[in-house]
Parts: structure tokens; sequence; C-alpha cells
């Protein structure tokens, strides 16, 4: 799923001519574009959408939503790891595959570390 979600800007920097901001999303950072919001600043809200920040949000709106979305799971599905999240959808060994699409040993599977 692709969510815009509402982060709170940490710090905000000139990047190669682009505005750029550092965004705290409820515990998780990253950077993104404040080009369409040019105004937005340190300790305001945005809701972000694909690294870009859309629009200012107020920090009440931000924070309902902000706790919302990890009451529903959505903060984790949205910026969780995305290879632990196909290891869980297929079973939930921990395993993950290898490049070129061969499974790799999950950890705690009797094999050594030596041999792999």
């Amino acid at each position: 799923m692709c969510l815009a979600v509402p982060g709170k800007v940490l710090d905000i920097e000139e990047r190669d001519g682009t505005r750029m901001a550092t965004v705290d999303f409820g515990g998780v950072v990253k950077e993104v574009c404040l080009e369409y919001v040019p105004d937005l600043r340190v300790g305001e809200y945005a809701i972000v959408h694909v690294g870009f920040a859309l629009q200012r949000l107020d920090e009440e709106s931000a924070r309902h939503t902000l706790a919302l979305f990890e009451e529903l799971g959505l903060l984790q599905e949205e910026f969780g790891d995305p290879w632990e999240a196909a290891a869980a959808s297929q079973g939930g060994d921990g395993a993950v595959a290898a490049a070129g699409g061969a499974p790799a040993a999950a950890l705690g599977d009797g094999v050594t570390e030596a041999s792999r």
C-alpha cells in the first residue's frame, strides 16, 4: 500500500538546488523533498507521499493520524523492511531469497556459518 503519511520536519537544507528536509514519521525518519511546500518550517507537520511533502498539516491532526496508522499497523506496512514482510508472508521462518531467486538459509536452520 502506498499512503500519504503525516510527518514532522526535523531539519531543512538545500541540496543541489532542491529544498530537502529530514522528517519524522512516528519514529521512522526519512528524507523528503519540500519543493511543493516551499514555506514549510522546522517543527511543522506535512502530509508526505512518495518522498514529497504535499500539504501543511496542524500538529493535532498529524498526531491523531499517526496514532491511528500505528494502531492499524499501517506505519509498519508503509515503512517496514520489505524483506521481513516477504519472509513473513511465506511462512515467517526468517528465510530470505538470495540473488537469483534461490532461497537463502534461515538463521538457526542447523547449517553452520562456515558452509554458507
